[in-house]
């Protein structure tokens, strides 16, 4: 896996952005729960319902992409903990 130029903090920081600005605008109610891969360099993006097919779908286009995660109407890519 490659290394990320950003530090955690500036990745979300640049994809929440890029998310807010050019992703969030063009969603449609069937996007909901799907995964958004996000280059923080380039803008560029990929949603798909799999987390690996969009990240992949992403790196076919922009191999060196610094990827940040996300998911359509959620707060964050994945939940870790137990739901009760």
């Amino acid at each position: 896996m490659p290394a990320t130029r950003h530090t955690p903090d500036e990745l979300a920081r640049l994809g929440g952005q890029i998310f807010d600005q050019q992703v969030r605008p063009v969603l449609q109610p069937a996007d909901d729960g799907k995964f958004v891969a996000i280059d923080v360099e380039t803008g560029a993006y990929e949603i798909d319902e799999d987390d690996y097919t969009a990240v992949a779908r992403l790196r076919s286009r922009v191999p060196k992409a610094d990827v940040w995660l996300m998911r359509a109407g959620f707060p964050a890519a994945y939940r870790m903990g137990l739901r009760r």
